[in-house]
């Protein structure tokens, strides 16, 4: 972008616009819309700060600190966010075409739908400023940025640069990436459904154990790419036992729901259920056996899975809010990305005073959803959680000893 000098702010200055802004966000009096165009702000505090619908247009962040801001519909175009640090920082439907994010660290950060794309930005005149601007098209890059555990859904990154860059374990469904350079880029574990890859390179890049379902990968230049263990559409022969598949999930609720006296438990044991999409929604399942199972992505809201044995099984992105998953038996299962809120994982009640604890033991649940979750009692030796959420989750008599945390967000332990 062309050289210019911007308008330096103070962080007392900065500090004042904010809390205007916040005011304004809140329908308060005294509030005034955040509008700070072309100003320098690098290295200043942002960290935790309500900024949604600002406009930051062309402004410098450079190492700047925005973590866990809320950035929702902010107009970001232009800026330059090199180095900044915008771990977990709320981004929905922001606008930020044509940014640098050069080394910027985005784990975490929820950027459903923003807009990553090039655009024209009207650039100050170097002495005229603002009255004789100059109109230049800008890219957006993230060449080495960090959006480990992000969520990408449904965002725009047509033709960005991000070579290098970490998107280890991210969401990126139905992400738009035509013409994207991810040459070398780490995208390890991530969530790709129904992403557009056309004319997007890939060469160099990792897509090992990515979810690579409904994605055209051929579409996209691939040199030295690997994709070992990536997981792409079900097979025919999934697709084909489907309406089985269904007419036994019936069958075992109606199992459940006679206490034992018509049908008989499912048994999906190393199936691949994908096919079934929501049809599995709301079932009672109880006692389902569906070890080595592939669940990935699939809508089981409200399902009740209690004394389910799920040993191994890859539910990665699955929707499992408000499941009864009491006494449930889910080691070595693959969880990363599950939403998992409102979940009942505590133990199931067995009668005569005894009750079984639900077990995941050696787990990985990174990057999960479980605000709100009962995990009374639940057994995680060994188990990932990762960058889990855990807002108000209920921990009562859980041994997290050997259990890995890191960058878990919302977890509360007494002393």
């Amino acid at each position: 972008m062309t050289d210019f000098v911007r308008r330096r702010l103070s962080q007392g200055e900065l500090d004042i616009f904010v809390v205007a802004h916040q005011r304004f966000v809140e329908g308060r009096a005294g509030g005034r819309r955040l509008s700070l165009k072309f100003v320098d702000l690098a290295g200043l505090n942002l960290s935790g700060r309500m900024l949604d619908d600002a406009d930051l247009s062309g402004s410098s962040l450079e190492n700047a600190s925005l973590v866990g801001t809320s950035l929702e519909r902010a107009l970001l175009f232009g800026c330059d966010l090199r180095g900044a640090d915008l771990t977990g920082a709320r981004m929905k439907r922001a606008d930020i075409r044509g940014v640098s994010l050069r080394g910027a660290n985005l784990s975490q950060a929820d950027l459903t739908q923003a807009d990553f794309r090039e655009g024209v930005i009207a650039i100050p005149h170097a002495t005229k400023g603002l009255s004789a601007v100059k109109n230049e098209m800008v890219k957006g890059v993230a060449d080495g940025a960090v959006f480990s555990g992000a969520t990408l859904d449904g965002s725009r990154m047509d033709g960005l640069s991000a070579f290098k860059a970490d998107f280890t374990d991210c969401s990126m469904r139905g992400a738009r990436l035509t013409g994207a350079n991810l040459k070398d880029a780490d995208l390890t574990g991530a969530m790709l459904d129904g992403a557009e890859v056309a004319g997007a390179n890939l060469a160099g890049a990792r897509l090992v154990g990515a979810v690579l379902t409904r994605v055209a990968v051929n579409s996209a230049k691939l040199d030295k790419t690997d994709m070992a263990g990536a997981l792409r559409d079900p097979d025919p022969a999934a697709v084909a036992k489907a309406e089985g598949f269904y007419q036994r999930a019936l069958d075992g609720n109606a199992w459940a729901e006679s206490g034992g006296i018509l049908g008989d438990p499912a048994v999906f044991d190393n199936e691949d259920l994908r096919p079934l999409g929501d049809r599995l929604k709301g079932l009672r399942l109880t006692a389902l056996s569906a070890k080595g199972a592939c669940l990935v992505g699939m809508d089981l809201r409200g399902v009740a899975l209690q004394g389910a044995c799920l040993d191994g099984a890859d539910l990665r992105g699955a929707d499992l809010r408000g499941a009864d998953l009491r006494g449930v038996r889910m080691s070595r299962a693959n969880l990363s990305n599950a939403d998992l809120r409102q979940a009942d994982l505590g133990p199931l009640p067995l009668g005569g005073g005894r009750s079984m604890s639900a077990t995941l033991a050696s787990s990985r649940l990174r990057y999960a959803r479980l605000d709100n979750a009962n995990l009374t009692q639940v057994k995680f030796p060994g188990a990932d959680l990762s960058g889990a959420e855990m807002h108000h989750a209920t921990l009562d008599g859980v041994d997290l000893d050997t259990t890995r945390l890191d960058r878990v967000v919302g977890l509360t332990l007494a002393a």
